[in-house]
């Protein structure tokens, strides 16, 4: 439903309260305060909204509903949107999050580890002792974990072309950044324990890992290509 002249802020929550039961004045007015909407006043000073002002602040709605983008994100995709510039085509999915975060539940012993990744046991530890692996259960009886496999070996991989274990820490970094960067998108759904929520959470941290794992492959690819050519 479209309307043709201003209403007024207490009309415009009515007419979008059927999509998003949650609507509020105040969330309306934090919308403005943040300069993703900009109502027109009247002559007395209220707020009036026009076709416009309804439809962008249903588009903001449904980017943080359908997609939980923050809002500094929905604003740099305003302008976009507002062009009709938004891509058309569906952006490729990822292995869905069940997939992604597949595990088999093993649990290893040091020595069970190093034979699985075909690395050394002493290479074992010193991935623990840079922080890479991290052993779970007693200290005097950790354990280890399918995750701990794919780490060993492609840290093996990366060794044998002349690595050390201590350049490893700065990729080891980086993963801990990018983490703390895709968890912030599912922070409130991580926040409720609901089983709905958490699986809502898991489909985006899957989503967006995998995005940011492209991303990074393509830049990488880009910036060697460049040395390779000189």
């Amino acid at each position: 439903m479209t309307t043709r002249k201003p209403i007024t802020i207490g009309e415009t929550i009515n007419l979008l309260k059927k999509e998003f039961p949650d609507i509020t004045v105040s969330k309306v007015r934090f919308l403005e305060t943040q300069g993703l909407i900009d109502p027109q006043r009247s002559r007395s000073g209220y707020r009036e909204f026009g076709p416009g002002d309804i439809d962008r602040i249903r588009y903001i709605l449904r980017q943080q509903r359908d997609h939980f983008l923050p809002l500094r994100v929905i604003k740099s995709k305003l302008t976009a949107w507002q062009r009709g510039e938004e891509p058309t085509i569906p952006v490729p999915e990822g292995a869905p999050a069940e997939a992604y975060f597949a595990t088999s539940g093993a649990s290893m012993k040091a020595d069970e580890l190093a034979r699985t990744a075909g690395i050394r046991t002493d290479l074992i530890h010193d991935l623990v002792r840079e922080g890479l692996i991290t052993p779970r259960g007693e200290p005097e009886n950790p354990t280890f974990s399918d995750d701990d496999v794919a780490i060993a070996r492609a840290s093996q991989r990366l060794i044998g072309r002349g690595f050390d274990t201590r350049h490893l820490r700065s990729l080891l970094r980086g993963a801990n950044r990018d983490a703390d960067l895709v968890g912030q998108l599912a922070g409130p759904l991580l926040r409720n324990r609901s089983p709905a929520s958490h699986r809502q959470a898991a489909e985006i941290l899957a989503d967006a890992a995998q995005g940011m794992g492209d991303l990074q492959e393509a830049l990488l690819r880009a910036q060697l290509r460049r040395l390779l050519e000189g």
